[in-house]
């Protein structure tokens, strides 16, 4: 009798219900390896191909003012050179190699790998198949919120996480952030509180303290020890001095955009737990980018002994425990394993279909619209903002103050690597472990950032492993906004789309194990369940 194959197969076998009874080898294995690629590649080949709809703005501006082109040579206003600009377009709209290599740039940066947008993975859906919608226009009232905020952003990065809505610097945001028309951030009662300035919009985004508890709490790196100065182990960071901000005149923003190599550099404090915005900026400067969620991880299985998520076919096992599959090992390696998909994901969106202006060069059409008359067309509540004037009653610009001395990194703003990673990288976390498992005796830093102090306050007995994860994509992701780099769309939009990688990988992965697995429950950023 032939051999059945494919996923029925493997399902009998494991069961113990089908004729061949006996483990695989030689060419039969390999052959069911080949089924088994051919049955996913089938099943990603159906997934629907996406429009991906733009905002228009490089067709709507023959200067390319609403499109990134950092890196490239401009004019005295920043405006990009157009043939600099159009060498960019034809190397996208060819994808050769060596288009590539011939696109006109200023003093020297190099652009930052576009063409890994155009790799094919072996596993998850194809990048090109996955969309994220329209950026917000140049123009538009949303776009000018979301400047607003980054204004404001950059005002208070030295305010502690605790103080928000205390002092006046963030009861001023909070109150101009609810006269703007199209703002995004997220609200209770219609309302911008201090309980909801600067944070994300996923499920628990907005439940307790701002920092999420896997920032806080010790991250075992195995026998390596992580201590603070008492020698209790700890999860502090260098932390970059207190009022210093970078690109804040012509002559250094210029430069910047032009490709130049900064020549402020960051002068360091520290160690700090996460208290302000500031250290929060440090870590997303220099982190590699699943790092928040491997010592997430770690927190998980060597500090909190989280339970595996209920679908974790060992859970119940009288003989075995997991490994390779389904234990320690195989839930660090996928936070890892998810990021390169991820980027490729999001590189793709960046240079292929969007590419969006970052807010450092959006704060230069604001400076030269108003004190140059340039005829740029912003709306009015980023023209008429107290959050600008604020810019510039304290730097004499309304450029954007950069946490960073070389500004953005070199590629477009939408959508936004970390927080494509992010959501991919929390995704996997609430997948492998169980997110309703509470997490209690909650902390928070010291305003000054040199301890930890206990959490009492609102939402402090509601954490859980779900609410965590959702709020340490939300902390890496808006870290960036609060530098300076991205915009809130760039992330609330590029954490779904790492949702959407993750997911694919996990039902890629799926019929590959050997033991019987009925897939993981979880719960998506929107607040739906899903099982895979």
């Amino acid at each position: 009798m032939s051999m059945q194959t494919g996923t029925g197969a493997r399902r009998a076998r494991r069961h113990g219900d089908g004729d061949d009874h006996r483990a695989l080898t030689g060419t039969e294995r390999a052959d069911e390896s080949l089924e088994l690629r051919k049955e996913a590649a089938e099943r990603e080949r159906q997934v629907p191909i996406p429009q991906h709809p733009t905002n228009g703005d490089e067709e709507r501006y023959n200067t390319r003012i609403g499109n990134y082109s950092k890196g490239l040579p401009h004019n005295e206003f920043g405006e990009v050179d157009q043939a600099a600009y159009k060498t960019l377009l034809h190397a996208a709209e060819t994808g050769r190699p060596n288009d590539f290599e011939k696109i006109t740039l200023g003093v020297g940066k190099k652009l930052t790998n576009p063409q890994s947008g155009l790799a094919f993975d072996l596993e998850g859906t194809d990048s090109h198949q996955l969309a994220i919608p329209a950026a917000p226009a140049l123009s538009s009232a949303e776009r000018a919120a979301e400047m607003v905020e980054n204004y404001w952003q950059a005002l208070t990065r030295d305010v502690p996480f605790s103080q928000y809505g205390k002092e006046p610097i963030t009861t001023a945001a909070i109150a101009e952030l609810n006269k703007l028309t199209d703002f995004k951030g997220p609200k209770i009662n219609g309302q911008v509180t201090a309980d909801t300035l600067f944070r994300g919009t996923t499920t628990g985004d907005i439940v307790g303290p701002y920092v999420s508890q896997f920032f806080l709490q010790p991250a075992p790196f195995g026998a390596l020890a992580v201590l603070d100065s008492s020698g209790k182990p700890a999860q502090q960071y260098i932390a970059a001095q207190p009022g210093v901000d970078f690109m804040t005149d012509p002559t250094s923003w210029l430069a910047v955009q032009n490709g130049a190599n900064p020549t402020s550099t960051i002068q360091t404090i520290g160690p700090r737990y996460l208290n302000a915005a500031r250290v929060l900026n440090m870590f997303v400067h220099v982190d590699e980018l699943y790092q928040a969620y491997f010592m997430a991880t770690l927190n998980l299985l060597d500090q909190m002994n989280v339970a595996f998520n209920p679908g974790n076919p060992y859970n119940n096992s009288k003989t075995q425990v997991g490994f390779g599959t389904f234990g320690n090992p195989h839930a660090v390696a996928l936070v890892a394993e998810v990021s390169t998909r991820a980027l490729k994901g999001v590189w793709y969106q960046k240079w292929f279909v969007h590419r969006a202006l970052r807010p450092e060069a959006f704060s230069g059409l604001v400076h030269y619209k108003i004190t140059k008359n340039r005829d740029y067309p912003l709306h009015p509540q980023v023209l008429n903002s107290v959050a600008a004037q604020q810019v510039y009653n304290k730097y004499g610009t309304y450029f954007l103050p950069m946490a960073f001395p070389e500004g953005c990194p070199t590629h477009p703003s939408y959508g936004s690597g970390h927080a494509t990673v992010a959501g991919a990288c929390a995704t996997f976390i609430k997948a492998f472990f169980d997110e309703n498992h509470p997490v209690t005796s909650p902390v928070v830093a010291s305003d000054d950032g040199k301890s930890l102090v206990s959490y009492t306050g609102p939402g402090a007995d509601k954490l859980t492993v779900g609410t965590e994860a959702n709020k340490i994509a939300s902390n890496v992701g808006l870290a960036r906004n609060s530098a300076g780099v991205h915009w809130r769309s760039d992330h609330a939009q590029s954490i779904l789309l790492g949702e959407a990688i993750a997911i694919s990988i996990l039902r890629d992965q799926k019929d590959t194990y050997n033991e019987d697995f009925g897939g993981f429950t979880f719960t998506k950023f929107d607040g739906t369940k899903i099982t895979v």
